[in-house]
């Protein structure tokens, strides 16, 4: 019923697959699942961190009950209070009624408003310790990484962070919890798929937990979601340094287009033809009739360009081009190259909307948008090359 293996002596994973679930948070897909992370130490004092949804409390509790072997549970720990991983608190305070529930001020309040718990707590601020006996656990705030009320707790032996949200990914976890036993290849793009739609909006908070982190020696990170990380530390962590700073993990075009009757689609052809001969290898196309804005935010964080293309439709943007645009907009994405393009029958205003898009961003617009009248023609098939190879010869000169 567990991970019989322990991540150091005594202390568990006790987390659980749900490979039901369609969407997180009920709208982002799910095609690889997701992973529900709790630990359990087992010390003089025995602590849990972080529950898990509640659909899988049984499970859950029959993970405990083999590890604890008729031990009770001394504290909870929350790092974070979402219901995915605080879900299971209500029914947990009932199987240990003399558990003391360890969470800063805001998590107290949302514990007492989720749950109506306000008794046997024991508020942690920067910096306080918990000791269990030959390990100490000590706390450090994360707000808005990617809740206000958001904590990481360090344990100093085996020198562990558990770092609720931030490291994670989505994905469950599949014959084992740590990166050092398992081919981690399908886990990085779930990794940053997440961090672009649950954490990416936060850089800066995102900046200021690494600082904070960067004086602590860590050997293993326990996120709240997808793998434990022992062997990829420096990978993981350059790569939230890289996301939370709007950095670019490598040189490539996201086209990201919507298309009706297939002009527009004509015209992405021509512009993934000209980046390539441009000499950019790098370009993912997604239709968005087709690929769930996720996936784009997603190449977005990993490409430094964005070619985004789309037919008038009712006086605006494709419905779900304007879908894009508010995600990207939403999360305040920086730092990227930018162009347009799209097409029209009787009254072309989608590539203005396009182009003024640059301007909100503050991003560099590349080249001179592309706009199409009713069929495509070779003027405008050329003109659509032209611009693909003027984005890749910009993204050549940034070369080092």
């Amino acid at each position: 019923m567990y991970y019989k293996r322990p991540i150091a002596e005594n202390i568990f994973y006790a987390g659980v697959n749900d490979r039901q679930k369609e969407f997180f948070e009920n709208y982002l897909p799910l095609p690889e699942g997701v992973a529900y992370n709790s630990y359990l130490i087992v010390d003089e004092k025995t602590a849990l961190i972080d529950t898990v949804d509640i659909s899988f409390v049984d499970i859950y509790f029959a993970k405990i009950d083999a590890i604890l072997k008729g031990r009770s549970v001394d504290y909870l720990i929350i790092n974070h209070i979402e219901p995915d991983h605080a879900g299971s608190i209500g029914l947990l305070r009932q199987k240990y009624p003399n558990i003391q529930i360890v969470g800063n001020a805001k998590t107290f309040d949302m514990l007492n408003g989720y749950f109506g718990i306000n008794t046997q707590l024991r508020e942690v601020k920067e910096g306080d310790t918990l000791p269990l006996g030959k390990r100490t656990l000590t706390f450090y705030m994360a707000p808005m990484v990617h809740w206000p009320e958001v904590m990481i707790s360090y344990e100093n032996q085996d020198k562990i962070l558990f770092s609720a949200d931030a490291f994670g990914a989505f994905g469950t976890i599949d014959g084992d919890y740590s990166d050092a036993c398992i081919n981690t290849d399908k886990h990085w793009n779930e990794m940053r798929r997440y961090y672009a739609c649950i954490v990416g909006k936060f850089g800066l908070p995102v900046q200021n937990a690494l600082k904070k982190l960067a004086a602590l020696d860590i050997k293993t990170i326990c996120p709240a979601h997808g793998l434990v990380w022992q062997k990829e530390l420096s990978k993981v962590v350059n790569l939230y340094d890289k996301w939370s700073r709007y950095e670019a993990e490598e040189e490539g075009v996201v086209i990201a287009y919507g298309s009706m009757y297939g002009h527009t689609q004509q015209l992405t052809e021509a512009l993934a033809e000209g980046i390539v001969a441009g000499g950019v290898k790098n370009v993912v196309i997604h239709n968005v009739s087709k690929t769930d804005t996720s996936f784009i935010l997603s190449d977005i964080f990993k490409y430094k360009a964005l070619i985004i293309g789309s037919p008038t439709y009712m006086g605006s943007v494709y419905p779900l081009i304007e879908k894009l645009l508010s995600a990207i907009k939403h999360r305040g994405i920086k730092n990227r190259l930018y162009s347009c393009y799209g097409s029209f029958t009787w009254a072309g205003t989608a590539v203005k909307q396009l182009s003024a898009f640059a301007e909100a961003m503050n991003w560099e617009l590349v080249g001179n948008p592309v706009e199409n009248k009713q069929a495509v023609f070779a003027e405008k098939y050329q003109a659509a090359f032209e611009l693909g190879q003027t984005m890749a010869e910009k993204l050549k000169s940034l070369r080092n």
